[in-house]
């Protein structure tokens, strides 16, 4: 490496190291800064929408418990995802294949690839696989940065809304004439994923983060002085002795008779199979958990090792019980419209309207729907606010309605980075806080923003 590439490369890492400083003394605890986003929003509802603090504080507790069901498919993934990687033949195959690894470097470049393909998958399946695969490399490779090695594992979530659990563009192929009520009358039709998923716009951003983040993530290693690794006996699971099956009572032996999570497992497993002919690859939340279900009853062996599994890894999902009503609530304030019918969601989206050419006005729709993720963290919840703006505004312009759409979904992927809410199942089965990736999470946030505005502006 030549003087020029060293003095680029330093300035680079203390810009990385700049970032990571300033999240960690600066970045509170994820529930203080949900707390810190409702009072942002309740003020600025009251100054924009012109509408009392009682009638916004009725849309906050309102929309408070609007997120239960989204929220309890969250807390499984994270539960029923650590429950089957902690079984013993998967956690052998998680061990082996971190054995493979023989430098930190290189295994924060794979980490982020298996990221990155695992989001493509699925998103629910991505959040929790790549976390484990680097609690697993942790344990394997001594001296490894293991806030870099969780932050890159995380990194890959960027792509999910580009690939095949993308909520956006699954709903425009399948919601049919509800689209209509979804984008005030823009879209009468579906449209297909060869528009969104398959088009060459977002094939060409999702395989430019594929080429660049997993090298940007190897850039980000610190120096030898500022490098912070993790005892391995902190990442050692509990063992759980097994008692001897001769001196159990009926029920014990009913707790650890094979032959129920055999059974049970077939079950489930026979539905899975029947779920894919039928459904074709359709990796929803409900299926995604389903598999996590049903696969760790049967690795486990028997129910007691399942149920003491669950039990552990139950510990981690404290992050999202806690938080994800409060998000719902936030939720409810963005959304919630004065007598005009105006909502500060909506004026947000206006905002960037007003200022919008048919050339400039996919990259405005993926800056808003990126400031409005932070709000309103959800895809679905996303679509529901700003569908009805910007797919109308995007048809007036005479901007493709797919490429729009790919917009406000990119959006909502692109700010996820430092958005403390769906890093929760990756810092649950690390056990880091928000604080310890997010400086990492920035840098990537700047670099593949730049990336996805690129594509935006070539197609």
């Amino acid at each position: 490496m030549n003087t020029k590439n060293k003095e680029q490369l330093n300035l680079f890492q203390k810009f990385t190291q700049f970032c990571v400083s300033l999240m960690q003394k600066y970045l509170p605890d994820p529930f203080i800064f949900c707390i810190i986003l409702t009072f942002i929003v309740f003020i600025a509802a009251i100054f924009f929408t012109k509408q009392s603090p009682l009638e916004i504080l009725k849309y906050w507790a309102g929309g408070f418990w609007s997120l239960l069901s989204f929220s309890m498919q969250m807390a499984l993934v994270l539960v029923l995802g650590h429950t089957m990687a902690n079984s013993p033949i998967f956690k052998k195959f998680l061990s082996n294949l971190a054995s493979k690894l023989t430098t930190p470097r290189q295994a924060i470049v794979i980490v982020t690839l298996v990221s990155i393909v695992a989001n493509l998958i699925s998103w629910g399946f991505g959040l929790v696989i790549g976390a484990l695969f680097a609690k697993e490399i942790a344990r394997k490779l001594k001296n490894i940065d293991y806030r870099l090695l969780i932050a890159s594992a995380y990194s890959g979530f960027i792509v999910w809304h580009g690939g095949l659990s993308g909520s956006i563009p699954l709903q425009l192929a399948s919601a049919g004439e509800s689209l209509a009520k979804q984008t005030a009358g823009a879209i009468t039709k579906s449209i297909p994923t060869s528009l969104t998923l398959f088009s060459p716009m977002n094939i060409f951003i999702i395989i430019s983060i594929a080429i660049v983040l997993p090298f940007l993530n190897r850039a980000m290693y610190p120096s030898e002085n500022n490098v912070v690794t993790i005892d391995p006996k902190l990442l050692i699971d509990p063992i759980i002795e097994e008692k001897n099956q001769n001196n159990m009572t009926p029920a014990k032996k009913l707790e650890n008779s094979k032959l129920i999570s055999i059974l049970l497992g077939s079950m489930g497993v026979v539905y899975i199979i029947y779920y894919f002919i039928t459904h074709g690859f359709d990796l929803n939340l409900n299926i995604v958990n389903f598999i996590f279900l049903f696969l760790g009853i049967i690795l486990h062996g028997t129910p007691r090792k399942f149920i003491n599994a669950i039990y552990e890894a139950t510990k981690c999902s404290a992050g999202i019980i806690l938080q994800f009503p409060f998000y719902a609530g936030i939720m409810g304030i963005m959304v919630g419209k004065n007598l005009e019918g105006i909502s500060l969601a909506a004026q947000m989206s206006h905002a960037f309207v007003s200022i919008s050419t048919v050339r400039t006005f996919p990259l405005f729709s993926f800056l808003s729907a990126g400031i409005v993720n932070f709000f309103v963290p959800s895809g679905g919840g996303q679509w529901a606010v700003q569908a009805p703006i910007m797919m109308p505004a995007g048809l007036a312009l005479g901007v493709d309605s797919a490429k729009t759409a790919m917009a406000i979904a990119w959006g909502d992927a692109w700010t996820n980075m430092i958005q403390p809410f769906w890093a929760l199942p990756a810092l649950g089965i690390a056990g880091l806080g928000a604080k310890d990736i997010m400086g990492y999470c920035l840098v990537v946030t700047i670099v593949c923003g730049f990336i996805i505005s690129c594509g935006f502006f070539l197609f």
